[in-house]
Parts: structure tokens; C-alpha cells; sequence
């Protein structure tokens, strides 16, 4: 059995899974897709590059993320039903957009989440060195997000679906009840977050291109990590604070429900009813280490080969 992977060239998260999946599967991996048994659309918005003629002569497994049914117009509904007649088998990181998607298709659909990398993602206890390093005193109290919150049209309106409107919300309440907030940015086009915590005099440090090994410091150094979106597929910030031990708070979005204990899952006007439960969400998220993480990856895979 043989698999080719669609690659996108973005510097997110669909690139580094990729590569990774490919590095821990060698012998499963192909870069010609002549030569594959299993087409793996990773990266299903650039499906259509993909030759017809393959898509009609191999198994098809197609990975879906979230569905904005809001903005489901009728471009986004043809270009969905053109590539589902292609597909053998979909593939989905939560159990929400595994009920989302169902009521789209007839085509089998499993729900599995990204693995996380524990040689990229895991707790350190030098927290107190680790913050002088990042040049972050004690007293400091470190909220992080790190993700993507403007459109990329204009670079100015939100992307609302990352919900960065109910986080400087947050940020304004927090920062009403305990001065030494610092918010802990990290990932590209977060000028909307920026703007709005300079207009409210909320102090911030922004790691626009933060490696892996910088993202993972900083999860060590957080006090909270908050999750604000209104819609997602993860995200794998959840994973990645979890098996970090970073205290984390989320939306009902994704695989929150599937990490994340109840009180650590809330409604955005009710945020500070939630709270942390590290060990718990420690201990879910450790299953998807790599290489337990990609094993049920490799069971749907041969499922469909064999089918």
C-alpha cells in the first residue's frame, strides 16, 4: 500500500503534519502519485489541483476540518459535491465536524484527531529560567494565544471564527481585576489582537514567528492559554497545551470536549465560571503522541485499501 499526500505550502499546521506523517510512515509514503494506491487530500481547499484522472483510478480520503455553514454559499456547496464524488472515505479531527459533514454526504466519515509531537510539544519545569530568557519578570501574569486573527484580505477586520473579539473581551476583563497581565502572542496576521490591546493599554508580547522550539517555551511560561473561536476543526493548540501541562481554558469548539474536562469549557459571557484542569487534559492528550497518535491513521488506511 502506497499513499500520496497533497501538500500546501502555507507554514501552518496541515504543512508540519504532513511532513511529519511522511517522515513516520516512509514505507507507506510516496511523492508520485502515479505510484499510490491511496490519494490523501490533507489539504482539501486545493483538491481540483489535483489531475482528475487520479482522483478516478485510486481510493480517495479526504480530510475536512470545520464546516462555516453561516458561510456555506452555493460556490463552496459545488466545489463540495464536485470533490465527494471522488471520495472513498472522509476524515475528520473532531467528532463535531464529523456531525457537521454528515449532514452533507453518505460517504463514510471517522473522526480522528491530529497526533501532537512530544519532541516539539512538552512540559518544562524551569519555569521561572525560562521566563527571564523570554524577558518576562515573575510577577507577570502570562495569557497566550497563538493562532491567526485577521482576515488575510485587508489585514484588518477579524477573522471572527477564531473569536479574537471574545479574547480581548477576556483580555479587557482580566486586566480590570489584575494589572501585571501580559498577553503572549505568537503566529502571523494578528493585527486586529494588537490594535485593540494597544487602544486598551494592555501590555503584550508578540512572537510573530515563533519556531517550534519558541512556541513550546512559551506554552511553559503561560499562566493560561485561552481558546476563543466560534468554529474549528482543533484546534491543535488545545493538544499542544494539554501535553505542555499549560493551564487552558476553550469554547465548546472542535476536540475541547474530547480534552478538556467540563469546567474548563466555556460560554464566552460566562468565561470566568471556567477553570484549568491540567492533569486531566494532560492525560487525554497523551494517547496522541507519536507513534500511538498516527496508529488509528494507519487502520483507516488499510481499511479503505482492502475495501
Amino acid at each position: 500500500m502506497k499513499i500520496y499526500v497533497n501538500k500546501v505550502k502555507e507554514s501552518w499546521i496541515i504543512d508540519r503534519v504532513t511532513t511529519e506523517w511522511i517522515q513516520q510512515n516512509e514505507n507507506l509514503s510516496t511523492n508520485k502519485i502515479k505510484e499510490a494506491d491511496i490519494v490523501w487530500i490533507i489539504a482539501h481547499w486545493v483538491w481540483d489541483k489535483i489531475p482528475k484522472k487520479y482522483l478516478k483510478t485510486k481510493k480517495v480520503v479526504a480530510s475536512i476540518y470545520h464546516i462555516d455553514f453561516d458561510n456555506f454559499d452555493e460556490k463552496q456547496e459545488k466545489d463540495f459535491y464536485n470533490l465527494d464524488q471522488y471520495v472513498d472515505q472522509y476524515h475528520v479531527i473532531s467528532l463535531k465536524t464529523k456531525l457537521q459533514l454528515s449532514t452533507l454526504t453518505k460517504k463514510e466519515i471517522i473522526s480522528i484527531p491530529f497526533w501532537v509531537n512530544q519532541e516539539n510539544y512538552f512540559y518544562k519545569n524551569n519555569k521561572t529560567e525560562l521566563r527571564k530568557e523570554l524577558g518576562f519578570q515573575e510577577k507577570d501574569y502570562l495569557v497566550g494565544s497563538f493562532q491567526r486573527d485577521t482576515e488575510g484580505s485587508d489585514l484588518i477586520s477579524p477573522k471572527l471564527i477564531k473569536g479574537p473579539d471574545i479574547f480581548v473581551n477576556i483580555a479587557r476583563d482580566i486586566h480590570s481585576k489584575n494589572k501585571n497581565l501580559t498577553i503572549v502572542l505568537a503566529g502571523t496576521r494578528r493585527q486586529y489582537v494588537i490594535k485593540q490591546l494597544e487602544e486598551l493599554g494592555i501590555k503584550y508580547k508578540y512572537f510573530e514567528m515563533a519556531n517550534l522550539e519558541m512556541l513550546n517555551n512559551l506554552y511553559n511560561v503561560l499562566d493560561l492559554y485561552i481558546v476563543t473561536s466560534r468554529l474549528e476543526g482543533g484546534p491543535q493548540a488545545i493538544l499542544e497545551s494539554a501535553i505542555t501541562k499549560t493551564p487552558l481554558i476553550s469554547t465548546d469548539v472542535g476536540v475541547a470536549t474530547e480534552i478538556l474536562s467540563n469546567e474548563s469549557i466555556f460560554q464566552p459571557e460566562f468565561y470566568e465560571k471556567s477553570k484549568p484542569n491540567v492533569e486531566y487534559a494532560f492525560k487525554n492528550a497523551d494517547k496522541f503522541k507519536i507513534p500511538q497518535g498516527m496508529r488509528e491513521f494507519n487502520k483507516m488506511f488499510n481499511k479503505v485499501y482492502e475495501n
